[in-house]
Parts: C-alpha cells; sequence; structure tokens
C-alpha cells in the first residue's frame, strides 16, 4: 500500500511484547493510534471525550471499564498525546495494566470493541511514525535492528542509527553528490559561458575523496547502525524482487540462474 494512501481507521496493539507464560508479566503496555484513540480513552476510563480525555503526556491511575458492558477490567495508567505531538502524529494513546493474560486479552478486547479500531499489521505504528515525518527510513531500520540486538555493540550501533546519525551521513552523502551533479551540469549546458577554470578537477577530487569515505565507512560500520547489515539487505532486496532472464538453449527456453539487472551499490 503507498504511503499516501494509509487508512483512517484507528489501530491497537500490545506494546510489551507477547504474554506467554501462565503467570504473565509484571506490567503489560497497550498502544492505541489514530483518529479514535480520545474515544478510546474516554470510553475505557470513564472520562468525557470533549477536548482532552486527559493532561496530555501524564500518566493518571484510573479504573478502566469494558466500554460495552462496563466491567471492571484492571486499574492502571492511561496516558494521552494528542497529535501531531506523539510518537506516530497521530493522536495516541497508552495503557500500562498489569500483565496478566485475563487482563491483557480483556484489554484488547474493550479497544476492539470501539468503532473504528482494529489491531495493528507488524510495523504498523512505525510506518505512521514514517509517513508523518517522526521517523526517516533509517531511523525505522534502527528500531528493528534495536529490538533484534543480543550483545551490547549491536545495541550501541542500532540506538546510535534510531537516534539519526546513519540517516544525518548519508544526507551527507547526498548533498555531496547533488552538488557534483550540479557542477557537471553547467559545464555541459553553459560550455560556451565564462565559468570557473578547474571545476572538472574540483569535482574529480571531491567524488574521489566520497568514494574513498564510502569504502571506508561501510566495512566498519564507523558511525552507526549495522550499515553492513543494512547494505546486504538492501541488496538482496533488489536482487529478490528483479526477474529472472531466459536464455535460449538448443531451441528451448530454460530460466537463467543469474537475475538482471545486477545491483550497484556505489
Amino acid at each position: 500500500m503507498p504511503v499516501d494512501s494509509l487508512p483512517v481507521d484507528t489501530i491497537y496493539a500490545l506494546a510489551s511484547g507477547t504474554v506467554v507464560s501462565r503467570q504473565g508479566a509484571g506490567i503489560a503496555v497497550l498502544r492505541v493510534s489514530g483518529p479514535a484513540a480520545a474515544s478510546v480513552v474516554a470510553l475505557l476510563t470513564g472520562r468525557s471525550a470533549a477536548g482532552s480525555p486527559l493532561v496530555p503526556r501524564r500518566a493518571t491511575l484510573t479504573r478502566l471499564r469494558h466500554p460495552g458492558s462496563g466491567e471492571a477490567i484492571d486499574r492502571g495508567l492511561a496516558i494521552w498525546f494528542p497529535g501531531p505531538q506523539s510518537t506516530t502524529g497521530e493522536d495516541y494513546a497508552e495503557f500500562h495494566v498489569h500483565g496478566g493474560r485475563a487482563v491483557v486479552a480483556a484489554m484488547l478486547e474493550a479497544i476492539g470493541a470501539v468503532a473504528q479500531c482494529r489491531l495493528a499489521q507488524p510495523g504498523e505504528f512505525a510506518r505512521r511514525s514514517f509517513h508523518n515525518g517522526k521517523l526517516d527510513l533509517t531511523a525505522v531500520e534502527g528500531i528493528a535492528d534495536l529490538v533484534a540486538a543480543e550483545t551490547a555493540a549491536q545495541r550501541r550501533q542500532a540506538l546510535r542509527q534510531l537516534e539519526g546519525a546513519l540517516g544525518q551521513l548519508y544526507d551527507r552523502w547526498r548533498e555531496q553528490l547533488v552538488r557534483a551533479l550540479a557542477h557537471l551540469e553547467a559545464m555541459i549546458d553553459f560550455s560556451d559561458e565564462d565559468l570557473p577554470a578547474g571545476i572538472v578537477a574540483d569535482v574529480v577530487m571531491a567524488l574521489t575523496d566520497l568514494r574513498a569515505e564510502i569504502a571506508a565507512h561501510v566495512p566498519t560500520g564507523a558511525v552507526s547502525g549495522c550499515v553492513t547489515e543494512s547494505v546486504s539487505r538492501s541488496l538482496a532486496r533488489r536482487m529478490s524482487a528483479s526477474p529472472r532472464c531466459s536464455t535460449g538453449w538448443r531451441g528451448a527456453m530454460r530460466p537463467s540462474s543469474r537475475r538482471f539487472p545486477a545491483p550497484r551499490a556505489t
């Protein structure tokens, strides 16, 4: 689905992982994002939805009830984040409740009973954050790396990527490439004009330095993120998306083991 055609419904999910043990967990966190988030807070807490149902960005201890039956589910914390000052850029709410399986199941059922609310698909909260300009693509990938991190080094790298170090580096590289392209296009389009001498030599030198910086950076992951892993994932996606070619062999067509076009990282 294109990023410019996001649905207008409200999504919700358990944010603290799946409750798998018989004992559950001490705390479970559920989050809600979308235009009906205020209604969810109002119906579950019994507070009016007129204006802000709670004091924004302040944890409020409250009794949570099923919006249909009125049955008490738990006593926990509700936090209200009006958009666009939220993690997704939309109206957003969190509920911190006891992590027992019955409590979590009842909370999910209660939120799902509110009109226009549905369970979120994997990665949908991050996708809405990206769509609303709260995260760039490198930061979204940093979230996935941070969640999957198993060592301290992986955690530090993923955190730097999430905080924007890799995005800032790519932006700088892009600016250098755009500047070099503009200078070369000026030489081609206005070759008969009185342009400064040495433009081509300066561009060649700048691109040589940039190429060396990229080559030195990718193997070491010096700045952030698992850069080599990111490049490998990107190449793998391009390879899997490109169609296999067919080559003639003894009058018949057989699929080739090669994929075209071959991606070029440089």
